[in-house]
């Protein structure tokens, strides 16, 4: 109760206007959030609230890094609502590397913020994936819980394990066939770098055996 007074207060003292923000993936979700919130009684409204809605027809599919890099905000939002196509994976992946451009601080508070909009599968096994090489994000006290999750999965083998099923969860997600000699050959990988290495060609992989090109 006393920090809900407390950002009442906040909200007077700073003349902040409050806002109902919706972001969904969603069509259907989004038109129906649009909807206007009539509070009060039945034949007397008193109040009514108009959420602001992002949803995947009002924000713009963003693929090209250097539209990305002049609106990285907007390039998160676009990353998020979109998520559901097959083109995630590349949208992501450019998204890590706009961020590997800007200031430290912007760029771990948007890398988490876009972890928590992909709250399904495969789209944030993708993202966390890419996240793995960016070093700034996990030393970034918003990435506390982030560290404290690394250190609860354990040894560096389920790291690893991890890292093998996330390369081949990729593939097939994309539509991209995987025969047995190329999945076992990726699960029985012990380097974490050739791992990553993988993971990265698989986000844009025509065929399984690409993964391998000039790997030996």
């Amino acid at each position: 109760m006393t920090h809900a007074r407390n950002r009442i207060h906040g909200i007077w003292e700073y003349q902040l206007q409050p806002l109902l923000f919706v972001l969904t993936q969603s069509r259907a979700t989004a038109r129906w959030a649009a909807q206007p919130i009539r509070l009060g009684l039945s034949w007397y409204p008193t109040v009514t609230v108009r959420p602001f809605v992002l949803g995947p027809d009002n924000v713009p599919l963003i693929t090209d890094e250097k539209q990305a890099m002049e609106d990285p905000s907007l390039a998160v939002f676009s990353a998020i609502v979109h998520a559901r196509g097959k083109r995630c994976a590349a949208i992501l992946e450019m998204l890590a590397a706009v961020l590997d451009t800007i200031d430290r601080d912007s760029a771990a508070m948007f890398a988490q913020f876009v972890e928590s909009g992909l709250a399904s599968k495969p789209a944030r096994d993708i993202w966390r994936n890419l996240m793995t090489s960016v070093n700034y994000f996990f030393r970034n006290p918003v990435a506390e819980g982030f560290r404290e999750e690394g250190r609860e999965e354990g040894r560096e083998e389920g790291r690893i394990e991890d890292r093998a099923e996330m390369t081949l969860r990729i593939l097939e997600w994309r539509g991209v066939p995987v025969p047995e000699h190329v999945r076992e050959r990726v699960l029985t990988c012990t380097d974490g770098d050739q791992l990553t290495v993988w993971a990265q060609r698989a986000v844009h992989a025509a065929d399984a055996a690409d993964l391998f090109v000039d790997a030996g």
